[in-house]
């Protein structure tokens, strides 16, 4: 892109003129009593980093929230829109919508906007019918109910660290540190992921959030 000053044509750096990206690591798990999910903080745009707390696990329900990879406008605004019709169900219907209910709306979204869109999702919550679920939905509006999901740029990096801790039947305190030692190791690898590591607990009463900041993250071989 080029830009005009005092009538000199010039082109503007990368990190002026790129787009906000949530190039990040998020992931979210389930256990018996419902989801624990977390993500790193930075927002990039191209090589700058335009917010090192940026929040990406957004309620989009009382018992349902979405963590956000891709483009910041895209899936800010997805997730807005699937607000909208939540909100819309439950005051016609009287009912708490279902998790996959959320999930299929944002497959919806996600599916019929894929060529104009960037936006890799996982929604996850709790309902009363089943309970705490995790769906994965990547780019292209593709919906899959796992045990656990992980997604963006850092989740390239711990494939197979995942694989290798996730066991079912997990208490809610050995999610949450499989998810903050995931984490941490997607940050300390990716350059697209980094700051502070929010995570949240997500079951019947509510969700609870927890916070790490970054000179407090897992450390491991590196420290």
């Amino acid at each position: 892109m080029s830009l005009c000053q005092n009538d000199i044509a010039y082109d503007a750096p990368e990190w002026l003129t790129g787009e906000h990206m949530t190039g990040t690591t998020i992931m979210a798990v389930e256990f018996a009593d419902g989801v624990v999910f977390g993500a790193d903080s930075r927002t990039s745009t191209g090589t700058y980093v335009a917010n090192r707390v940026t929040d990406k696990l957004t309620q989009v329900a009382d018992k349902i929230y979405c963590c956000r990879s891709g483009s910041a406008a895209d899936t800010q605004a997805i997730a807005d829109y699937v607000k909208f019709y939540l909100d819309l169900q439950e005051n016609e219907t009287n009912e708490e919508p279902t998790v996959e209910v959320a999930s299929r709306i944002f497959q919806m979204l996600c599916y019929h906007n894929r060529d104009m869109l960037s936006a890799s999702i996982i929604c996850a919550g709790w309902d009363k019918t089943n309970g705490g679920q995790v769906y994965c939905l990547p780019l292209g509006g593709m919906c899959v109910r796992m045990p656990f999901a992980i997604g963006g740029s850092g989740s390239t990096y711990i494939y197979g660290h995942c694989d290798n801790t996730y066991k079912t039947g997990m208490t809610e305190e050995q999610c949450l540190k499989f998810v903050a030692d995931a984490v941490a190791l997607a940050m300390h690898r990716d350059g697209s992921s980094g700051g502070m590591i929010r995570l949240a607990v997500l079951t019947k009463d509510g969700c609870r959030r927890l916070n790490i900041p970054g000179n407090q993250l897992p450390t491991f071989w590196s420290k």
